[in-house]
């Protein structure tokens, strides 16, 4: 598909052949329906050809019925008249052919309970070949890579719907209706892109911030963060772009991927390759398996709560509809009640961190903690009504100011029933001067691929509240949850 607003230059072409589809699909439906009546179903059809030309498609549904008509009354010819049960099987049967479009064959099932369904599309078919450069059609291309997704996602147990499995033409509504009827969990459309400019190579990915917006946001990451890391290719960008019905009008999670410039002559070479091709195909079933079952990330904070910082903090979860772990401390609650209380509102944890956050006072003995550790859970039940039952020490269970008390600390906390947790991924935003592109990359660096990470920030820190927003983009294949009792703790 060529990389223009519409793309109208080569795809208008396509437009005729799906209408041509269309008009024969309707065809095959009346030839089913009346197939008893042969000389009437030839005379049906001829009428609605000769008036297919005018008006809507609805309107020339209707001219073919009035054309039946005006036959039957004209010529006398009467219908073969069926037994009752053989005629309302046939009614039933062109029901369910009215309601199956091409690319969904009639006996093929929608979403079994319990599956997840991705339907695949590939974009184009029929008269409509998408960009062609040097005789390679791109709706041979994206048909080719979308079979192989599909035989990489039915092999990780997943169902599977190509919305066409022959060069097909189908129209653009027909492939979002067919995603909607079968109960799609997914629906991915599967493109190559084109450039006036020869050099331009690489893979790009869209979505419409219509319907699931978030998720399909989300979907597009990891289908191109897998097929960059199988593939090699250049990354291009992730846009929002809402001029592109198919994933507009999807309820479900969608993208359209261009996996590559057929104007590129090094990049048109790989994608006719059948192994360039399943390496694609696997990385974006990765991406995909990716969706369906992230990791976990824990995402917890230290020090707040603060006015300003923590307030920013708070907003962007919201936005984002996710839940986090806030270790307070219990002066900072004192000065700023109301920012507390609004971390227990919106359902996040609460976790104590200490009193006064001065180390060596902290741990000058073990019953010197334990008193500062008892006067931070009382302000904190005080002001927000939890009685929180997880904790942090201050720098970590393991530091140098700690080294004579932690273990007696720790086990008389845990006979008490509080369970402690440390961290293994950090912003590592607690320097001297954060700089925001660093809290980012050291939170990606730091999490290793790790199944289960609890990612240490500061709410108090500007510059954290300042990228959050960008930084929770940074990571699709994670779903984030607050800390639990149940969650198994991360102890240095």
């Amino acid at each position: 598909m060529r990389r223009t607003e519409i793309y109208a230059g080569e795809v208008c072409a396509g437009y005729i052949g799906v209408y041509r589809e269309r008009r024969n699909w309707k065809r095959r439906w009346r030839r089913r329906v009346l197939r008893s009546g042969a000389l009437l179903l030839a005379a049906v059809l001829g009428a609605a050809a000769l008036n297919y030309g005018a008006g809507s498609l609805a309107g020339r549904m209707r001219t073919a019925e009035s054309a039946e008509q005006d036959f039957l009354v004209a010529t006398g010819v009467q219908p073969v008249l069926l037994p009752a049960t053989e005629m309302a099987a046939q009614a039933e049967e062109a029901a369910r052919i009215e309601e199956t479009l091409p690319g969904f064959p009639p006996g093929a099932t929608l979403k079994e309970a319990g599956e997840l369904l991705v339907v695949l599309d590939p974009g184009h078919g029929g008269a409509d070949d998408g960009c062609v450069r040097d005789g390679v059609q791109e709706k041979e291309i994206n048909l080719q890579i979308a079979q192989a997704v599909g035989r990489e996602l039915q092999s990780m147990g997943y169902q599977v719907q190509m919305t066409r499995d022959t060069d097909q033409a189908l129209s653009l509504e027909e492939r979002v209706k067919l995603a909607e009827t079968a109960q799609a969990d997914l629906f991915v459309s599967i493109h190559q892109n084109a450039s006036e400019v020869a050099k331009v190579t690489g893979m790009e990915v869209w979505y419409s911030a219509q319907n699931a917006g978030d998720q399909s946001r989300r979907l597009s990451r990891l289908i191109q963060t897998g097929i960059l890391e199988n593939t090699g290719a250049d990354g291009r960008e992730i846009r929002e772009e809402e001029t592109l019905y198919v994933i507009r009008e999807c309820g479900m999670a969608s993208c359209l991927v261009e996996t590559g410039f057929l104007s590129n002559r090094a990049e048109r070479q790989q994608l006719t390759d059948a192994g360039y091709q399943q390496q694609i195909a696997a990385g974006m079933a990765a991406g995909i398996d990716l969706y369906f079952h992230p990791k976990t990330m824990y995402l917890t904070f230290d020090d707040g709560p603060s006015k300003e910082n923590t307030e920013k903090v708070l907003d962007t979860l919201k936005a984002h509809n996710m839940q986090a772990t806030f270790f307070l401390i219990g002066e900072n609650v004192e000065k700023y009640p109301e920012v507390a209380r609004r971390i227990a509102a919106e359902g996040h944890t609460i976790g104590i961190h200490c009193n006064h956050h001065d180390y060596k006072e902290v741990y000058a003995s073990v019953d010197a903690y334990l008193e500062d550790f008892s006067s931070a859970h009382a302000i904190i039940e005080e002001v927000t009504g939890v009685d929180a039952r997880l904790f942090r020490f201050p720098g970590g269970s393991v530091n140098q100011y700690n080294k004579a008390v932690r273990q007696k600390i720790a086990a008389e906390l845990e006979s008490q029933g509080y369970v402690y947790y440390d961290w293994n991924a950090s912003f590592e935003d607690a320097v001297r001067e954060p700089r925001e592109a660093d809290i980012i990359e050291s939170a990606v660096s730091s999490t290793l691929g790790r199944k289960n990470v609890v990612m240490l920030g500061h709410d108090v820190i500007e510059e954290t509240a300042e990228c959050l927003d960008q930084l929770l983009d940074q990571f699709p294949e994670y779903r984030m949850a607050p800390l639990t009792e149940d969650v198994t703790p991360v102890q240095f």
